[in-house]
């Protein structure tokens, strides 16, 4: 983003850089821009402040990114045993068990890397919560994968219902508690990410951190506890993973977009068991209007970039 002129491969021939545009309130939040560099979504104080670092840069599907580590967060959305274990009917080799996998070799280990904070957001209701939760949103997660109950497998629970004993995936079995509420087993992270999590949350610097949510989106309303958070630590940029991609890493998405968090969809790190067009749908609006759409592997890529650089 130099203003100073350069020079081409061309003998006496010079061509000078012109600025970055500024996309936003040049004393509030703004982006800078440029067509050779993309995107710069480092929030400086001010568009002519030295650039910050470290820097990194993230290809997407449409332009390269520029981000503050230290003003990202990676969040992983319901990756809990309702969502994705086998004991609950799920398909173990199903699309949210993919972006689990995509998680573990790249997008978690880069993060830990370059500083971005992993933020574990899942549902996590207290019996308060329950009481006051709308109807709707109670008729939503009443059918729950029981065998042997019913014609078609399902028995009617609802949020806080007792889910029963259920395969632990050990070799045991284990009481799955009250469905989505905190503590229960059915609210735990799904396999190998439960010592992920462990791991993280040890960490000296920047740990793990575990943030409940009792809607579909955790930024709906005035303030959650995510954005209370987010602000706490001076979070603007938002890579997001998980299940559902079309619903609860979605609707956590479009009301990040709303409040003005800058955000990045990790297409292969977030999966749903709705139909593929609904993820396609997702990703398009993503990339088209909500921000941009990467890959795990690609910010794992940007992030070792950044490394060398340093």
């Amino acid at each position: 983003m130099a203003t100073e002129p350069t020079t081409d491969n061309h003998p006496n021939k010079t061509t000078t850089t012109s600025p970055p545009t500024i996309i936003g309130s040049p004393t509030k939040n703004f982006w800078l821009y440029h067509p050779s560099t993309g995107f710069d979504l480092t929030h400086p104080p001010t568009p002519t402040s030295p650039p910050i670092n470290p820097r990194l840069t993230l290809a997407t599907t449409t332009q390269p990114i520029t981000l503050d580590p230290a003003k990202t967060a990676l969040l992983i959305i319901d990756m809990q045993n309702f969502f994705l274990s086998p004991a609950f009917g799920r398909n173990p080799q199903g699309p949210g068990h993919k972006a689990m996998g995509q998680l573990i070799q790249h997008a978690i280990p880069a993060a830990r890397k370059a500083g971005v904070r992993v933020v574990w957001v899942n549902w996590g209701l207290t019996e308060e919560e329950v009481e006051s939760m709308p109807t709707s949103m109670l008729r939503t997660f009443g059918a729950v994968g029981a065998e042997g109950s019913g014609k078609d497998g399902t028995v009617y629970v609802g949020l806080g219902g007792e889910t029963g004993m259920r395969d632990d995936g050990k070799g045991g079995e284990v009481d799955a508690g009250g469905l989505l509420m905190r503590g229960a087993w059915n609210s735990g992270l799904y396999g190998e990410l439960e010592g992920v999590y462990e791991e993280g949350r040890n960490l000296e610097m920047k740990p793990d951190v575990w943030i409940h949510k009792n809607r579909m989106s955790a930024l709906w309303g005035g303030r959650t506890e995510l954005e209370g958070f987010l602000e706490e630590q001076g979070i603007t940029s938002l890579l997001f993973t998980g299940v559902n991609t079309d619903q609860c890493v979605g609707g956590t998405l479009q009301d990040a977009f709303s409040k003005g968090y800058d955000c990045v969809l990790l297409s292969d790190g977030a999966g749903t068991s709705s139909p593929g067009f609904a993820q396609e749908c997702m990703e398009y609006n993503a990339q088209k209007s909500w921000g941009f759409v990467a890959s795990c592997e690609g910010f794992a890529k940007g992030v070792d970039e950044m490394a060398s650089k340093q």
